[in-house]
Protein backbone atom coordinates (compact mmCIF):
# COMPACT_ATOMS: atom_id res chain seq x y z
CA UNK A 1 0.00 0.00 0.00
CA UNK A 2 1.03 3.40 -1.00
CA UNK A 3 1.10 6.23 1.69
CA UNK A 4 -0.84 9.15 0.46
CA UNK A 5 0.80 12.39 -0.60
CA UNK A 6 1.73 14.89 1.66
CA UNK A 7 -0.76 18.29 0.70
CA UNK A 8 1.77 20.96 -0.57
CA UNK A 9 0.67 24.60 1.04
CA UNK A 10 1.13 27.62 -0.69
CA UNK A 11 1.00 30.49 2.16
CA UNK A 12 0.33 34.39 0.73
CA UNK A 13 -1.61 37.07 1.93
CA UNK A 14 -4.21 39.14 -0.72
CA UNK A 15 -2.49 41.49 -2.60
CA UNK A 16 0.22 39.95 -3.12
CA UNK A 17 1.72 39.53 -6.57
CA UNK A 18 4.65 37.31 -6.09
CA UNK A 19 2.12 35.29 -4.19
CA UNK A 20 0.19 35.12 -7.57
CA UNK A 21 3.25 34.35 -9.80
CA UNK A 22 3.75 31.69 -7.18
CA UNK A 23 0.16 30.08 -7.25
CA UNK A 24 0.34 30.10 -11.25
CA UNK A 25 3.60 28.48 -11.47
CA UNK A 26 2.58 25.67 -9.13
CA UNK A 27 -0.51 25.05 -11.03
CA UNK A 28 1.44 24.77 -14.17
CA UNK A 29 3.83 22.32 -12.20
CA UNK A 30 0.90 20.43 -10.95
CA UNK A 31 -0.67 20.01 -14.74
CA UNK A 32 3.00 19.18 -16.25
CA UNK A 33 3.52 16.45 -13.49
CA UNK A 34 0.06 15.00 -14.04
CA UNK A 35 0.83 14.76 -17.87
CA UNK A 36 4.11 12.93 -17.07
CA UNK A 37 1.62 10.48 -14.93
CA UNK A 38 4.12 11.92 -11.26
CA UNK A 39 2.02 11.69 -8.41
CA UNK A 40 0.37 15.08 -7.83
CA UNK A 41 -0.48 16.62 -4.46
CA UNK A 42 -3.36 18.68 -3.69
CA UNK A 43 -3.10 22.53 -3.32
CA UNK A 44 -3.62 24.38 -0.39
CA UNK A 45 -3.53 27.87 -0.03
CA UNK A 46 -2.97 29.19 3.45
CA UNK A 47 -3.71 33.16 3.99
CA UNK A 48 -1.11 34.42 6.96
CA UNK A 49 -3.51 36.96 6.88
CA UNK A 50 -5.83 35.32 8.63
CA UNK A 51 -3.42 34.27 11.79
CA UNK A 52 -0.99 36.28 13.54
CA UNK A 53 1.37 33.95 14.32
CA UNK A 54 1.65 32.94 10.33
CA UNK A 55 1.89 36.34 9.40
CA UNK A 56 5.08 37.03 12.08
CA UNK A 57 6.76 34.27 11.08
CA UNK A 58 5.90 34.48 7.03
CA UNK A 59 5.54 38.72 5.67
CA UNK A 60 8.74 38.89 4.89
CA UNK A 61 9.62 35.57 3.00
CA UNK A 62 6.15 35.11 0.90
CA UNK A 63 4.91 33.20 -1.39
CA UNK A 64 6.05 30.05 1.07
CA UNK A 65 5.63 26.83 0.04
CA UNK A 66 5.80 23.46 1.70
CA UNK A 67 5.16 19.86 1.50
CA UNK A 68 6.12 17.45 3.76
CA UNK A 69 9.63 18.70 5.24
CA UNK A 70 10.87 20.47 2.78
CA UNK A 71 10.12 24.67 2.56
CA UNK A 72 10.92 27.22 -0.29
CA UNK A 73 10.86 30.80 1.14
CA UNK A 74 10.41 33.83 -1.75
CA UNK A 75 9.25 30.87 -3.87
CA UNK A 76 9.28 32.51 -7.45
CA UNK A 77 11.59 29.99 -8.85
CA UNK A 78 10.26 27.60 -11.44
CA UNK A 79 12.91 25.59 -11.17
CA UNK A 80 13.38 25.66 -7.50
CA UNK A 81 9.53 24.53 -7.14
CA UNK A 82 10.40 21.97 -9.62
CA UNK A 83 12.95 20.62 -7.95
CA UNK A 84 10.78 20.92 -4.87
CA UNK A 85 8.42 18.23 -5.66
CA UNK A 86 10.51 16.25 -6.96
CA UNK A 87 12.94 15.88 -3.95
CA UNK A 88 9.56 15.64 -1.57
CA UNK A 89 7.69 13.72 -3.88
CA UNK A 90 9.91 11.72 -6.33
CA UNK A 91 12.20 10.08 -3.09
CA UNK A 92 15.12 11.77 -3.24
CA UNK A 93 17.18 12.74 0.21
CA UNK A 94 14.91 15.26 2.63
CA UNK A 95 16.14 18.60 4.10
CA UNK A 96 13.98 19.15 6.90
CA UNK A 97 12.15 22.70 7.23
CA UNK A 98 12.21 24.81 9.94
CA UNK A 99 9.09 24.47 12.60
CA UNK A 100 6.65 27.14 12.49
CA UNK A 101 3.15 26.82 13.89
CA UNK A 102 -0.21 26.53 11.98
Amino acid sequence: MTAPLPDLLLYTRPGCHLCDEARATLEALVAERAAQGLPVPVVREIDIAADPELERAYFTTIPVVEIADRRVELATSPGKLRRLLHDALDGTAATPAPSVPR
